[in-house]
């Protein structure tokens, strides 16, 4: 499915400003968080992509993990909506503050993550 194989594109794009520079992503967060569309982005960016990964997750290579992933984003979609715009603009300072470190690791790793993404969806059954 080419949305799902979007996102992992996506996914490798960003992972790829983790790893070259962690402090302009860490910076991005904060600036990004002060934007008053910030909270309901970030709600329906995670719910359309989880319903996407959802109902096209038989059409890729692994639909068990993809379907999974799908079920973890409309999650952390729901969550976000009950925790409110003040408290995910908080998670969001502190995350960024906290994580900066970790920010290259974190970046290799859903690199990885984003290519099986795109392989997964464009070998699928």
């Amino acid at each position: 499915m080419y949305a799902i194989a979007f996102f992992g594109i996506l996914m490798i794009l960003l992972s790829a400003v983790m790893v070259i520079a962690p402090d302009s992503w860490s910076n991005g967060i904060l600036k990004f968080s002060r934007m008053t569309y910030f909270h309901g982005f970030e709600i329906v960016s995670r719910l359309f992509f989880g319903a996407i990964f959802i109902a096209f997750s038989e059409q890729t290579l692994y639909p068990a993990v993809m379907g999974a992933f799908g079920y973890l984003m409309v999650a952390v979609g729901v969550g976000l909506l009950l925790a409110g715009p003040s408290r995910h603009k908080q998670f969001a300072y502190w995350s960024a503050k906290k994580f900066n470190k970790t920010f290259r690791l974190a970046g290799s790793v859903s690199t990885v993550f984003g290519v099986f993404i795109v392989y997964g969806a464009l070998k699928g059954p």
